[in-house]
Parts: structure tokens; sequence; C-alpha cells
């Protein structure tokens, strides 16, 4: 019985194996193992793929290195496609490096019926010096460029597919007259998307300077992007002064937002060539900008002006052609510049009571109960988070610089002389601007109906116009920072061919705003330990006006030239006096630190009655907007994942065939 058993088998064994293994492609490329019988060994073949005809072979070989098996595999495949609409993409940066790439491993060169594939270290170069236009745009790395899985080393033999297109890049740049290193800037109009792609790719581009963040969303819910530059993005340094640039508060004025751009180029590429002057910034000042505070606005201002083009209007300059008004406000109709807590009024109120705050006047509750635009929500956390110093908001409509504060001190008198108790310093800071630009402190400039010119190009906001609600009041009565209102000019929107001049009347007075953040003092104020003390009030004397120190204990106040009396305090803290004299040229801010002694804390009788700083932490009390910085969510509670707007030209063929790999939260 066990004899015919064993007979069966042998008898079975000769008609049954395993099933074979299968071969991966790359392997049976390299005849490490076979799945094709031997008549059907691959052979070379003409490449004939349209978007690849441009290499420096003539010949490939299918199954290609991703186990295509036929040319017309290769063209129905999203690989493909991505090389065909990645030029559009990326706005032609790095183009056709990526395309030449992508090539090499779609139709990889053959040579003597042999497939050679590409090198490694140009897939690794080029990775490194295009993976931020990558990141930009929200796309993953091309899992078919991944450098270790499809290339080669030199030492296995590989083709190199850039090498030629090198060949012709230097020989081009050898025919240049030799010149220094500069920064080029397409002064154009860009979109929303645009913008944000500018933004993203800046940052990427130096990521060791720079990020990119978003304080929230508009109305219709585009994002609120801000570019940060500094020697340590993402972290507040001690000592290191921050700065905002807040553009397109209103939507129709849209050179400031342009300028902003520009200027985040400008600070990554100028660093990057050894500017030492946009070096020295960046490394000693943390700069905040936020191109467009209103991108909904901007949206309805730009579809106004589109028409341009149209005999109709051939002749009529933007300002003229949007009204003044279209995209003035957001989304719900609102006037930013109008939605910010009223804290004016409230210091006017209260300001004959010597117990009464002047500085960091908490947000009545009533606020709160009104119409607060999203936009306006994001400022205020924003500005509430981070220690900023000094500020500019950029506008069109006039040729002048403003300061607070904005809304005058009687009621009834819509222009009358309304300023705070750091007259002089805002009238330095407002100065700073005015006499670095190209022609707005010059007394024979056009002022678009109005005239600053006994004041060389500044003004008091309320002498000029009085309102209610403006965000440079409330940057300076909630927090430490001193903000001014830059009107950049008549037209609110100006024609293209103007931006590059506007650009260079403005560039050495942005800079010059920027830098003189480091005037007055700063310091740090510790304990007889050493630690930072937070929330430590810094005063002067005839200035009602105090800032507090930051998370470390340091601080930075704003000052004019001439001799001051400084004063550290905090409860629980004796009070420390200081004298300081500041002389007219001092181009950096002197260190006064402080040390306090713990002291016991006597109960205040005042705090009874007045507020103390203890109310300025109520922000939104009662969470009716802080849907507002909430990510949207989905089903099951996952926060809903918005596709990237270059998705639909994938997924024209139906979304079975959609690229999940190129999506960056796929990865």
């Amino acid at each position: 019985m066990h004899l015919s058993v064993f007979a069966l088998i042998l008898v079975l064994g000769g008609n049954w194996c395993a099933p074979p293994l299968r071969c991966e492609p790359g392997d049976e490329i390299l005849g490490r193992c076979r799945n094709s019988s031997p008549e059907e060994k691959p052979t070379c073949t003409e490449v004939n793929l349209g978007y690849c005809n441009d290499m420096d072979y003539s010949r490939t070989m299918f199954p290609n290195i991703l186990g295509h098996k036929t040319r017309q595999e290769v063209e129905s495949g999203a690989e493909y496609l991505l090389l065909s609409v990645i030029h559009g993409l990326l706005n032609g940066e790095c183009s056709p490096d990526i395309r030449l790439l992508g090539c090499s491993v779609l139709a990889p060169r053959c040579r003597d019926d042999r497939l050679v594939k590409p090198c490694r270290s140009s897939c690794e170069a080029l990775r490194k010096g295009c993976g931020h236009a990558f990141e930009a745009i929200d796309m993953a790395w091309p899992y078919f460029l991944d450098c270790d899985r499809f290339f080669a080393s030199e030492q296995e033999g590989c083709h190199d597919p850039l090498a030629v297109l090198r060949a012709r890049q230097e020989l081009a740049f050898s025919s240049l007259s030799p010149e220094e290193p500069s920064t080029i800037i397409q002064f154009t109009y860009t979109s929303n998307a645009q913008m944000y792609s500018v933004l993203k790719k800046t940052a990427a581009k130096c990521s060791h300077i720079s990020q990119v963040y978003s304080i929230g969303r508009s109305t219709e819910g585009r994002d609120l992007l801000v570019i940060e530059f500094s020697g340590n993005p993402g972290q507040h340094e001690l000592l290191e002064p921050e700065v905002k640039l807040v553009g397109n508060m209103h939507g129709n004025e849209v050179l400031g937002r342009q300028l902003l751009i520009y200027l985040s180029q400008y600070l990554c590429s100028e660093y990057l060539l050894g500017n030492e002057r946009v070096q020295t910034l960046i490394n000693t000042t943390r700069v905040h900008i936020l191109a467009s505070m209103n991108p909904d606005g901007y949206e309805l201002a730009a579809s106004e002006v589109e028409d341009r083009n149209d005999p109709e209007y051939s002749d009529q300059e933007g300002h003229l052609l949007n009204g003044w008004t279209n995209g003035r406000t957001n989304a719900q109709n609102i006037d930013l510049n109008r939605n910010f807590p009223d804290l004016t009024s409230v210091l006017y109120r209260n300001r004959r009571s010597r117990l009464y705050r002047a500085d960091h006047i908490a947000i009545p509750d009533a606020y709160w109960f009104g119409k607060v635009a999203s936009e306006t929500y994001a400022v205020m956390k924003w500005v509430r988070s981070l220690p900023f110093v000094q500020s500019a908001s950029l506008h069109g409509g006039d040729l002048v610089v403003s300061y607070p504060f904005d809304f005058s001190r009687h009621p009834q008198e819509e222009r009358m002389f309304s300023p705070t108790s750091d007259e002089q310093a805002f009238k330095q800071l407002a100065r700073t601007y005015a006499d670095s630009h190209a022609s707005m402190a010059d007394n024979n400039t056009e002022r678009c109906g109005a005239s600053f010119i006994r004041s060389g190009g500044i003004t008091n906001g309320a002498q000029w116009y009085s309102f209610a609600g403006g965000m440079s009041d409330f940057n300076y009565l909630h927090t430490n920072c001193f903000e001014i209102t830059v009107e950049l000019g008549c037209d609110k929107f100006p024609s293209e061919v103007e931006l590059y001049p506007e650009w260079k009347r403005n560039k050495e007075a942005l800079f010059s705003f920027m830098e003189s953040v480091h005037r007055g003092i700063k310091g740090v104020v510790k304990d007889k330990d050493g630690n930072g003390i937070k929330g430590a009030s810094i005063s002067l004397r005839g200035i009602r006006h105090d800032i507090t120190t930051a998370e470390d204990g340091d601080y930075w106040r704003l000052l004019s030239s001439g001799t001051h009396i400084v004063s550290a305090s905090a409860k629980g803290y004796s009070k420390v006096i200081k004298r300081v004299s500041i002389p007219a040229n001092m181009e950096k801010a002197g260190r006064v630190d402080f040390v306090l002694k713990k002291v016991p804390v006597e109960p205040d009788f005042d705090d009874h009655f007045f507020p103390t700083v203890d109310t300025w932490e109520r922000f939104d009390p009662y969470n009716q907007f802080e849907r507002y910085s909430q990510a949207e969510l989905g089903e099951g509670g996952l926060e809903r994942q918005e596709k990237p707007w270059w998705w639909a030209y994938f997924t024209q063929a139906g979304p079975e065939s959609a690229p999940t790999w190129l999506l960056r939260n796929n990865n």
C-alpha cells in the first residue's frame, strides 16, 4: 500500500510543480530572473514619446523600470501625465529638469539591448534643489523619482539624463558678461493661489531662515498666510525684537500686498547671495509678513479690474475702474479697519482717573456681541500671541504715513489732533518711512487731494480724519506694539507697469522701517536667581503707557532721544528705577536690565474697583468665535482634508485613476 502511494506521488510529481515566483521588473531587466521565455527577450526600441523626444538618446526598452510593458501603458499612466503638466504646475521652476529626469525612468536609455538606469547623483541633486517647489504647491515628491529605488550609482554604470542640459546652460552663462549675482523678481500681479505658492516656495527655498504659518482663515475659507524670517524660524529668541508688516487689509488696496510678496522673495534671495544688510536684519530681527489680510476682498477687486483690457476702459486707471470701493470690505461686507474693539473710547472715558490703565486695556465684553469678522479675530489672536514691538499696515488712496490715535479725542470733532502718550516715538517711526521713501516727504509730490506738505508726508490719524475701531489704535492700547499706517499712493489698484517703479520707491523705506525696531532700549527683567519675570511692567516717567515683558522676561521700549527715567515693577517684587540717556544718533537699542527683589504681596484696595491686568486675558469669553480657528470636521469627527488646487488635473478620467501618491498627507 505504501509503495503504491509513493508511486502515485511520483507520477503526480512528474506533472505538477509549485507556481513560479513573479519576477519584479527591475530584477528581470538586470538579469536576476526572468518572467518571459527566451524568445521574448526585450530589445531596444524607439523612444517615440512626445514629452520625452528631446532626450539625449533615441532608444529605450520595455518593460521600463516601473514595469510598464508598452509605450501605450506609459502614455496612459499618471506618471506621464504629471510630466506633461509639471512646467505649468511649478510655474516653470526646475523645468525641463524634472521632466527629463522623469523621462529617464519612464523611457530609460537602452544600449546593446540592455537597459541603463539613470544616475542617482543627478536625482539627489535635483531633489535637493527642487523639493521646495513641490512643497510650495502641497505636492509630494513623485514616487517614481525615488533616488534609491529607481536610480543607480556611477559604479554600477548609469546614464546622466541632465548632462547635456547642464552643458548647454553653462555655455549660455559663460557668454554673459560677468556681473554680481542679483535677485530676479517677476513684477506682476499674483492671484491668491499664486501668492500662496510664491510664499510657500520662498519659505521652502530658505527653510533655514524662513517658514510659513496660517493665523486663521478668511470668511470664505482662504488662508491668512504669514511668512516669517528669522535666524531661528518658529522660535522667539531672547532680546530679538519682532516686527510685522500687514498688507491688503482693504481688498482693493493691492500695492502693499504686492510689495510684501516682493519683499519676501527679496529677503530670501539676497540672504542666500550674501547681502550683508539682509543677513544682519534677519539674524537680529524676527520679521512676520502678512501679505493679504483680506484675500476675499482682493478676489472681488481683481475680478473687477480684469476688464481693464476692454476698449471702453483702456484709458482708465485702476482706482477709477474699481470705483475705489469694490472689494474694500471682506465677504461679510465688514470694513476690517473699523472692526477692532474701540479701546480708544475706553481710554478717553477713563483718562482722568490716575488708577485706570492706559495700556493693555481689556476688550469690553459687549464687543463680542457685535459682528466680529473672522479676519479681525485671527489678527487679534495673532498680536496677542507674539511680543511684537512695531508694525506697519500698508494701504492705498493717498501718499502719507499716519500714526495713532486714529479716533478723535472729541466725538464731535472729525479732524482733531489726538496724540498718544508716545507722540514723539510715533512721529519718529512715521518719519523713518516717509523720509526713506523716494517721494513721500517731497513737498512737490502730488497728494491725491489732501495736503501734507507742512508735515513732510506724515500726519496724526485723527487730525487727518477720525474713525473708531482701527487696527493701529488697537495694537497700541491692547499690546506692546506700535503700529503706523502707510498710504502708498493715490491709485489703489495701479497698472502692472507701475509695480516695479513702486518697488523701487518703497524698498529702502521698508528696510529702514524694519531696522528702526533696534532703537530705544531693551533688556531682561529677572529675579535675584536669574529667572526672567513674565508680565513685568516697564514704565517711563512722563509717559502714561507701560509695556510688559515677554515669556522670558525680555522687553523692548521704543524711545526718542533724550534722558528718560525708566522703572521696572511686577506684582510681588520691588520696583527698580534707572536713569537712561539716549543719544540722537544711536543706531541700536541700549541694554538696560533690571533685577527685582521679592516682597510680600499686600492686598490692593483698588483691585476691587478698577480693572486689573488679569482682565486682559478675557478673549472671546463666551467662545462665540472660536470656530474661526477650528479645523473643519468631516465624517467621524476627522479633520476634512481639502484636495489641493492641482488635483483636478489628474481626476478627469475618474477618481479611481487619481495618483494619491502625490498627496503629501498620504506619505
